[in-house]
């Protein structure tokens, strides 16, 4: 029961963790309107939360292999929360951009700590299949901030939106921080505690390091996605705010529930018959969603482009548990939350730090569909680090 309620408790805190990161992007059409922003604006917002993201997680890391786990659980959801509230109280730009920024404090704080402490209460064999299902927060999370974005925001306004979805966290994470406890870290002994001279094995540790820049790659093609396809509806479809945002996270919640659960699964099995199962599966599933990211930018035919798009999703999402317990896999437990921290690190520089911007800057200089184009060629080097890994292990 005890791991059932952390399990639950996590889950829905990461549910809200993807709804309040990603219902920005539903309501890009009205804050371009009501602040006048450029397309370069907008992509600066999504990078921006990225960068505090990624450069925060390291310092979190660090005091959370040295202190209370739950309570910077806790605390980081009352910050993103907090911040996403601030963001629907903003009046320009620079004030929209601060509480943006502050968001990634809380959620970077957040993800460093909760992929490690819950593969604790689990089993080896269990990590693929349990990981994978926290992971569906990230689809189903998604999801739902585009579609609570884009239909509070169509019909009340992107304030409210913001408020709507901000919350709900402040109550849960008053339940993380009073509810749930770290028994390993309150009776651990100041002698077990890692120090700095036992992360640097992790700059030489090739598989972690393989399996950081494969997911890298794709989360530069997903932050670029997640950006910028509901205004890549919004213009080639002709959709509305509420359509665009419904449509997309109609999408995401399908498609992602059943690649992120079928991945699970496929890693499951196939790591019993292979010790390179995860870093095949993660080539094979970039390599296969390629020629569907093409087709939905090629395609003219509305009923095309959600094909292309439905069957990107999918496969883009099939490695999240595989990268997961790749990642458990490869550290020990006592540098485990820095692991994760320097893994967040890499994939969000070399990643979705970058692609909104790119893209919107693109955008603003050719089209939005050339821009989201040469997004996806960055899929590329992630199959070729992950199939290198397999052949080499």
């Amino acid at each position: 029961m005890r791991t059932q309620y952390l399990f639950g408790t996590l889950f829905c805190l990461n549910l809200l963790n993807y709804i309040d990161r990603q219902a920005l992007y539903s309501l890009f059409p009205l804050l371009q309107i009501d602040l006048q922003l450029t397309d370069l604006q907008l992509g600066a917002l999504a990078s921006c939360f990225m960068l505090v993201y990624m450069c925060y997680a390291p310092l979190v890391g660090y005091l959370a292999d040295r202190s209370s786990r739950t309570r910077l659980i806790g605390l980081s959801a009352l910050l993103w929360s907090g911040a996403t509230l601030a963001c629907g109280a903003a009046c320009n730009y620079i004030s929209l951009f601060i509480p943006r920024a502050l968001i990634g404090v809380g959620e970077g704080g957040f993800t460093t700590i909760a992929q490690p402490f819950l593969a604790e209460h689990y089993p080896a064999k269990k990590h693929a299949s349990v990981l994978a299902l926290f992971g569906l927060a990230l689809p189903v999370g998604s999801a739902l901030g585009y579609m609570l974005g884009g239909l509070i925001g169509h019909h009340w306004g992107w304030r409210i939106a913001f408020m709507a979805v901000g919350i709900p966290g402040v109550f849960l994470g008053l339940l993380a921080w009073l509810g749930l406890k770290d028994v390993a870290r309150e009776t651990q002994s100041p002698k077990l505690r890692p120090t700095l001279k036992d992360y640097f094995p992790l700059f030489k540790n090739k598989p972690f390091l393989s399996v950081c820049f494969a997911q890298a790659m794709s989360t530069f093609v997903m932050g670029g996605l997640a950006a910028w396809m509901p205004m890549y509806l919004h213009r080639y479809l002709g959709w509305d705010t509420a359509q665009a945002g419904t449509r997309f996270g109609g999408l995401v919640i399908i498609c992602g529930a059943v690649g992120t659960l079928l991945g699970g699964k496929l890693a499951a099995r196939w790591i019993e018959k292979s010790s390179t199962a995860y870093y095949k599966l993660i080539s094979i599933a970039f390599l296969a969603a390629l020629p569907f990211c093409w087709l939905t930018l090629c395609a003219t035919h509305e009923a095309l482009v959600l094909l292309g798009l439905a069957a990107a999703l999918t496969l883009l999402f099939i490695p999240t548990g595989a990268i997961a317990a790749a990642l458990v896999a490869t550290t020990s437990e006592n540098i485990r939350s820095m692991a994760f921290a320097l893994n967040i690190f890499i994939i969000h520089l070399l990643g979705d730090a970058i692609s909104p911007t790119l893209v919107g800057w693109i955008s603003d200089g050719w089209s939005l569909k050339a821009a989201v184009f040469c997004c996806t060629l960055m899929l590329l080097p992630g199959i070729w680090a992950s199939s290198r890994t397999a052949h080499s292990i």
